[in-house]
């Protein structure tokens, strides 16, 4: 960036037009199933005339390829002007698709990634690799993974330098990866097949880790089944605390309470906690049926035979990850549930 130092926006612009220009020729030797995207700055589109002729448009159309190979990637969402919108209209028209690069970061405000519907989102690298390593990160670019894919949105991870990097990308279900884990920038394409066989088994690496979590998580149900059989009389008994036995063949459990069938809680919450059940009746009375899992459990578990177990949540209170396991019992009139720490699932 030193010898750009002091060269004039024209100047600039010009140059930025000749790395299109280079890029729309190279592209030509490409594959017919690649796409080349392109970047446009808001900033140079609120400089244009009125009705202006898009130049980047027209270097398309000197270069003959087909737009619906094209992506117009708009960056910088900070010096958007009110023209983008119709700017964006143009292209979609001319029959190219468009982006929005660094999602998640600085200006790639929300309401402006709405109004222009974009069909790609690429997002932002640092919020990426800060998601990967989980955390709240990770459960906001999962989020917007789930809009984007709600939206008909492909999703773009850019950074991605690790393999616990792939497998998250993966998990946000990204249609493509960018980053060192496969290779660095560089002037000649590859070959489409270049990657193929090391991407085949980093992918059958992850089947594997969701397979073993699948596992885990059909384990963890099978053991639920054996907390409920024993739970249910002494729940339908009405017995105090001191009759239930230690659950030591269960170290996931975090606290077991009743709600009757309208999510309104019954008992206090029992806790098993240095070898001792406490009781902690802060939540008698409180309605539950407002939190996702408990409608899903609701709408899952109207008979008392079925065991019901909600997605894994972040618990507002206590911080941790849970699942809510529950079952009717006494004749569907209660609802017996049990909170399960995710950690290690």
């Amino acid at each position: 960036m030193r010898r750009l130092r002091g060269v004039g926006r024209p100047a600039l612009r010009r140059l930025d037009r000749q790395v299109r220009e280079d890029a729309l020729a190279r592209f030509h030797q490409a594959p017919a199933d690649w796409f080349l995207s392109l970047n446009i700055s808001p900033r140079w589109i609120s400089r244009l005339r009125p009705a202006q002729p898009l130049p980047s448009l027209l270097q398309l159309q000197r270069s003959g390829i087909d737009p619906a190979r094209i992506v117009f990637e708009i960056t910088e969402l900070g010096g958007a002007s009110q023209r983008l919108p119709d700017v964006v209209a143009r292209y979609r028209e001319a029959g190219a698709r468009i982006a929005i690069d660094d999602f998640g970061a600085g200006y790639s405000q929300l309401d402006r990634v709405l109004a222009l519907q974009p069909d790609i989102l690429k997002l932002d690298m640092r919020l990426f690799q800060a998601a990967a390593r989980g955390g709240p990160s990770g459960e906001v670019v999962k989020a917007l993974a789930q809009m984007a894919e709600k939206t008909g949105c492909w999703i773009i991870a850019e950074g991605v330098e690790t393999e616990a990097e792939l497998n998250f990308a993966l998990e946000c279900g990204a249609r493509y990866v960018q980053g060192f884990l496969f290779a660095k920038p560089a002037r000649e394409l590859f070959a489409s097949e270049a990657f193929a066989g090391r991407f085949a088994r980093l992918r059958d690496s992850y089947v594997q880790h969701k397979l073993a979590e699948r596992a885990r998580l059909m384990t963890l149900r099978q053991q639920l089944a054996e907390l409920m059989h024993e739970l249910r009389p002494w729940a339908e008994s009405g017995a105090p605390a001191a009759r239930l036995r230690a659950p030591d063949h269960y170290p996931w459990l975090l606290r077991i309470y009743q709600c009757d069938r309208h999510g309104t809680q019954l008992t206090p919450n029992l806790e098993w906690r240095q070898r001792a059940w406490h009781s902690d009746d802060r939540y008698l009375g409180h309605n539950w049926s407002w939190r996702p899992y408990f409608y899903q459990l609701l709408a899952e578990g109207w008979e008392e035979r079925r065991l019901t177990l909600s997605t894994t949540y972040r618990d507002a209170t206590s911080n941790q990850y849970c699942l809510t396991a529950g079952q009717f019992i006494d004749h569907g009139r209660r609802l017996l549930l049990v909170d399960i720490d995710a950690a290690g699932l």
